[in-house]
């Protein structure tokens, strides 16, 4: 019998774990944003000393892991396992990343959402008392993800206006059995949802309706509204997945807008910065979630928020055969009270 099961699709964690420690390690272009003073180091050098961008971005991996585990006073031996993953082929950016660490490791994959996915899954480990420490870790780097996804920055090629600036970043939490939190309270995982989108330069209005689902499917089966917490994070919809969102909810009298804010708006200064419709990639939202969001919540500016980051399941052979994008939003609920 599922106790812990809500509805249809959202869990309930009775023994919800706390935030022990968390941090969060970006680059230039997202040290210069708003978010500049959340963050724990910023990287002047996009090679972060290494000899390749892929490199690089594992080095982005192993500074925040070190960080969130020192704010948490806890040591590689003191972890169970890590859930983990990135943007690139075979999650080599996290899992190289991990690798020197000896911790038992769970590679997972939802693009852009998962963080979330992580966290989900590392409060449902402790929650069901599988382990009493385990680290929750995703990365994206803007060069590394060009090479895979587009072109070769040498190319130079020109973006139109609905195309998204991949963050150079890394974000790592540490959730333990006791703690005075925050806490994950709550999980919904979400559907695959695919409307047909088929533009890979238009991420948000493909991963928008995904979005829609799940957050319409964590309302329902909880019987709340948006009210219910002080902030609504979705990450990375950007501005034309934003806007389609709250369109969504606008036509069944719903009036997401006043609670919502979006990782992909939040990281970068779209006027002053040229990143067209806002930031993507698993560094967004874990960057932002590890700092600014968590910090907020420790200095009491929210007490509750509901983290929905969102993740487009495509690759480059899709992309070339012509399919179209299906996408996926994983619901988690952070709390200052259990």
């Amino acid at each position: 019998m599922a106790i812990k099961l809500a509805g249809k699709q959202t869990f309930v964690l009775q023994a919800p774990p706390s935030f022990a420690g968390h941090a969060c390690i970006v680059g230039k272009k997202e040290g210069e944003g708003p978010l500049r003073d959340s963050f724990d180091l910023i990287s002047a050098d996009p090679f972060l000393g290494e000899k390749s961008w892929e490199r690089a971005e594992s080095a982005l991996v192993k500074k925040a892991v070190g960080a969130a585990l020192d704010k948490a006073s806890k040591s590689f031996s003191d972890v169970n396992c890590v859930f983990c993953g990135d943007l690139l082929n075979q999650c080599t950016g996290t899992s190289f990343g991990v690798r020197e660490s000896g911790i038992p490791m769970f590679g997972v994959y939802g693009a852009c959402s998962t963080m979330a996915e992580s966290l989900a899954l590392a409060a449902m480990t402790v929650d069901g008392g599988f382990a009493d420490t385990v680290l929750a870790v995703t990365s994206s780097h803007f060069c590394s993800a060009e090479r895979q996804f587009r072109t070769p920055l040498e190319y130079g090629g020109q973006r139109p206006p609905s195309s998204q600036w991949t963050v150079t970043g890394s974000g790592a939490a540490v959730l333990t059995a006791e703690g005075p939190g925050p806490y994950v309270t709550h999980v919904t995982p979400g559907r695959i949802v695919d409307n047909g989108v088929t533009d890979a330069n238009n991420m948000g209005a493909a991963m928008a309706p995904a979005a829609y689902d799940t957050l319409k499917a964590h309302f329902e089966d909880l019987g709340v509204g948006p009210d219910a917490y002080d902030l609504i994070v979705t990450g990375d919809l950007g501005a034309i997945g934003s806007e389609i969102l709250c369109d969504f909810f606008a036509a069944d009298g719903v009036d997401l807008r006043s609670k919502h804010a979006d990782c992909g708006l939040l990281i970068f200064d779209r006027k002053k910065q040229d990143v067209h419709s806002g930031g993507s990639g698993c560094g967004c939202a874990a960057s932002v979630l590890c700092g600014y969001l968590l910090n907020g919540m420790r200095a009491g500016k929210w007490q509750r928020i509901l983290f929905t980051a969102t993740g487009a399941l495509l690759s480059p052979t899709t992309t070339m055969q012509g399919e179209s994008i299906p996408s996926i939003a994983c619901a988690v609920v952070i709390s200052n009270t259990k």
